[in-house]
């Protein structure tokens, strides 16, 4: 079997602007599509080197998929293919949810759209209670981590601390636990080692390095700075014209350092955007977080775009431009959110690859990562309980239980967890049957039935 020729950079961008169109199924199902396409059926690289891209971006915080897309990008065709991969990864669901978040907001009340979103809700719970079963199943080995899920959970639930506290005091706790006990704290990241054989790889396991991707101290200064113009730049205009506590400069703030929280994937950064984006800011509701979330689920590219929908509500409701401009607010408090919440992951690819590169060693979670990982998940058990009580009481304890949207929410669960249900099908499935019971409940009032 011969070595695959050489890909152009409009082939690879081609790949790469149709990724951005299938990349459903979330990080699991977007890496293994670059796994299908990239190691097996085109031969790029070798899955060794896949691999150990994947476990450096595995340990970053951010979208591990769309920073894996980066990395194989920017090992391909330089800075540009790496920055090209980046956004095409991110840029078919900004827009869609772009144009969703004005349906939302325009037309949420009709009956049809308020049926489908009745449905969904009871599903995006179960989907957040399956997802922190999902991360616990692999990141809970034994009783210490278990001890640290269970405090994470209480401290959020109970005494109410943000969650970069948590993050804090899980890292502190991991830093001394992996020097007292470290085999407590040897949780990898799940993705094994290369076994399969694909035939030869265009870049293999024994492909020299690209010139590129050596690593200067020269080049890693130059990204930094970069990165630093391009995030104070940007920051440092808002704040000129908005001034520091004007809506977006707060959303280009809060929203940099909610991505440099994002270990553990996107239900983990869920409460903390939860915290701020409704509790702190009042930019958006608990109910309108609970839809942007139902609607993320649907959209291609990483969940982590929820906070599109986060900022065009933001934007919508603050009105930066007036009364008169809540759309262009929404668009532009949407493109803002996005832009700061994504911009250190091509930061952190650009500027450590080289490093990696380098190294071609097996990488593995530290412990302080590993006991922020176990905490992730009592925060993400927390976030699961908040969407329960939200869906199942709309009004409160005091109010009444709704027993159908429990029933869907059973129902997502059992497919979730029995029959290994997709996500997408398991939101669509949802939708339709709260649209039917919608519908049926207005021909029954029309009839004088109920």
């Amino acid at each position: 079997m011969e070595k695959p020729q050489p890909v152009s950079f409009a082939t690879a961008f081609y790949f790469w602007f149709k990724l951005g169109f299938i990349s459903f199924g979330g990080p699991a199902g977007q890496i293994a599509i670059m796994h299908q396409e990239f190691v097996e059926r085109r031969r790029w690289i070798s899955e060794k080197r896949f691999l150990h891209a994947l476990n450096y971006c595995m340990l970053l915080p951010g979208p591990e998929a769309q920073q894996l897309a980066i990395y194989l990008g920017w090992l391909m065709h330089r800075t540009w293919g790496g920055v090209v991969a980046g956004l095409l990864f991110i840029l078919p669901s900004l827009f869609l949810l772009i144009l969703l978040s004005w349906i939302y907001l325009s037309f949420g009340n009709v009956q049809a759209v308020a049926g489908v979103l009745y449905g969904i809700k009871p599903a995006v719970t179960a989907i957040v209670l399956f997802a922190a079963y999902r991360i616990g199943s692999r990141a809970l080995k034994n009783s210490l981590l278990w001890a640290l899920a269970a405090l994470a959970f209480v401290a959020i639930f109970v005494l109410h601390a943000p969650f970069p506290l948590i993050v804090l005091i899980a890292a502190v706790l991991g830093a001394i636990g992996g020097r007292i006990v470290p085999g407590k704290f040897t949780i990898g990241g799940g993705h094994g080692s290369a076994k399969q054989n694909y035939g030869p790889a265009l870049i293999g396991d024994d492909t020299p390095i690209p010139e590129h991707a050596l690593f200067r101290w020269s080049q890693l200064f130059k990204i930094i700075l970069t990165g630093l113009i391009l995030w104070g730049g940007v920051i440092g205009f808002l704040c000129g014209h908005y001034g520091w506590n004007g809506a977006l400069t707060q959303m280009g703030w809060f929203f940099t350092k909610a991505a440099l929280l994002t270990f553990g994937g996107a239900y983990a950064v869920l409460p903390y955007v939860y915290q701020g984006a409704v509790e702190h800011y009042h930019w958006l509701t608990a109910t309108q977080m609970i839809d942007g979330l139902a609607l993320g689920e649907t959209t291609p590219g990483p969940l982590i775009m929820i906070v599109t929908f986060v900022g065009f509500l933001a934007g919508w409701s603050q009105l930066p431009f007036g009364p008169e401009a809540a759309l262009l607010a929404g668009v532009v408090a949407a493109v803002v959110v996005t832009y700061f919440t994504f911009l250190p992951s091509f930061l952190f690819i650009l500027a450590g690859g080289p490093l990696i590169e380098s190294t071609h060693g097996n990488l593995s979670f530290t412990a302080p990562l590993s006991a922020i990982t176990a905490a992730v998940v009592g925060v993400i058990l927390n976030l699961a309980v908040f969407f329960a009580y939200h869906v199942f009481w709309p009004e409160g304890f005091d109010g009444r239980f709704d027993g159908i949207a429990a029933l869907i929410g059973a129902g997502a669960l059992l497919a979730l967890f029995r029959y290994k249900a997709g996500v997408i099908v398991v939101i669509s499935v949802s939708g339709i049957i709260g649209f039917l019971i919608v519908f049926i409940k207005a021909w029954l009032e029309l009839q004088g039935l109920i």
